[in-house]
């Protein structure tokens, strides 16, 4: 299981735009080491990540094995109105975590 870390503000203005940063707990095996016998280390990544706001996409990323162990994300968007943003992390070995904000615009 893992764990995510999220930071999107509380409170925003409309049209303000806003920084938000997220952190997932992963391993990021690649699939190109081998163990000390040789044997090599299945491919485990995390192979997308998303953000909604409002059930709108907002920003998507997919990731390749070079990307390193607890993937960091930061972007912005602009605060538009009242609501969730919703954080969905997809990998090998059927990974998933998902994590929620609640932001609000005055």
């Amino acid at each position: 299981m893992a764990s995510a870390l999220v930071n999107v503000p509380a409170r925003a203005r409309r049209g303000e735009v806003i920084e938000i940063k997220t952190l997932v707990s992963h391993v990021m095996e690649t699939g190109y080491r081998r163990t000390q016998l040789g044997v090599p280390i299945p491919r485990d990544i995390i192979r997308r990540f998303t953000c909604a706001y409002n059930g709108t996409e907002v920003f998507r990323a997919d990731l390749h094995p070079a990307i390193t162990a607890n993937p960091f994300f930061a972007f912005t968007t602009v605060a538009t109105e009242s609501g969730t943003l919703t954080f969905h992390w997809t990998g090998d070995n059927g990974f998933s975590a998902t994590e929620s904000a609640r932001i609000t615009v005055e």
